[in-house]
């Protein structure tokens, strides 16, 4: 177990591949920073790999006072064993008080393991980040500048706030997109810290032979209009509605989990608790009920316009504007009425 230091610093992983930082770990800088500044500690960032070193310069304009910097042809590819061997060490050396990572595949995979070794908590897929005290029932001590990481428990019907007393470092994973991503200060200044470390071929259990990725078929971040479906659509002929929609405003088409488990569209779509969480200019909710899971990914939206057959449908309640009525008479007026006056 990794001592509790409250002074240590607040890290962030920065997660990279072939060379090219993930947006993720650069979202996270915005909150980091300000979790940092709070507690009156200096904000890190951890990044692992092979020639990544030209990495720093951008983690130090997005808001990091220290880059921790390991180089090492074996950390090339990522690795389980080998990533979380070398974290864990940085992290015993340097003991943080907070060490945050992306709610990624990959942060999902090394997040646990360094835990596991630090016998520390890990609270996962989190939305929110603060730091406040905590007064415990049974002996009426007072933990004050406590991570309180915050996420959605029960299935989304609940928010659920938790702290970490006494096992640390305190770590969270944190959700794709849900802070917003800061803008760079090329005129920040910061310190690299460039770590040895010592791997053999045997600290990495696989042998990569070839790696394959498939691209995303829409980047829903980088959208300024989402035009969204729901199971309410109907089928997946039904959904070419949503399709026709976005692209006459030039946005991107996506989904509701029950309309990708339905058929409707791919995954790739999807916005939500397990989907993309966005923040577009506007989003058209077009049968869609509503429920806390789907909210979560999009109620950050600047304009909200909801489109449903039922008045009390929560959708509602976080919309801008709502049409109460049939979507298959909405939805083709408003193309008509689009394509009409040029808009």
């Amino acid at each position: 177990m990794i001592e509790v230091n409250r002074k240590g610093e607040v890290w962030v992983f920065a997660e990279q591949h072939n060379g090219r930082l993930e947006d993720t770990p650069l979202e996270l800088m915005s909150k980091a920073r300000r979790l940092a500044d709070t507690l009156g500690v200096e904000l890190a960032a951890a990044v692992l790999g092979d020639k990544v070193k030209g990495l720093a310069a951008k983690l130090i304009q997005h808001g990091a006072d220290k880059v921790y910097l390991v180089e090492h042809p074996l950390l090339g590819h990522y690795q389980t064993n080998s990533y979380a061997k070398v974290m864990y060490d940085l992290i015993h050396k340097y003991e943080p008080q907070i060490v945050l990572y992306g709610a990624t595949i990959t942060g999902r995979d090394l997040a646990p393991r360094i835990a596991s070794a630090a016998k520390a908590g890990l609270t996962a897929d989190c939305t929110d980040l603060q730091i406040g005290d905590h007064t415990t029932v049974k002996d009426k001590k007072l933990h004050k500048n406590l991570l309180f990481q915050i996420r959605p428990a029960f299935g989304g019907n609940i928010v659920a706030t938790i702290i970490n007393l006494d096992r640390w470092p305190q770590m969270a994973t944190v959700r794709e997109g849900v802070m917003p991503m800061p803008e760079p200060d090329a005129a920040r200044k910061g310190k690299v810290i460039e770590e040895t470390v010592k791997l053999a071929k045997q600290d990495l259990p696989l042998q990569l032979l070839a790696e394959h990725k498939r691209a995303k078929k829409v980047d829903l971040k980088a959208a300024r209009i989402i035009v969204a479906g729901g199971a309410g659509v109907g089928s997946k002929d039904n959904f070419r509605l949503i399709w026709d929609l976005a692209n006459c405003l030039g946005g991107a088409p996506a989904a509701t989990r029950a309309a990708v488990d339905l058929g409707f569209i791919d995954h790739d779509h999807q916005v939500g608790q397990t989907g993309t969480t966005v923040r577009p200019s506007l989003y058209i909710a077009v049968g869609i009920s509503g429920a806390i899971q789907h909210q979560a990914g999009m109620s950050q939206s600047q304009k909200i316009v909801a489109v449903n057959n039922d008045p009390d449908a929560p959708i509602f309640q976080v919309a801008h504007y709502k049409i109460l009525g049939d979507l298959n008479v909405v939805v083709p007026l408003m193309i008509k009425t689009i394509r009409e006056k040029g808009l």
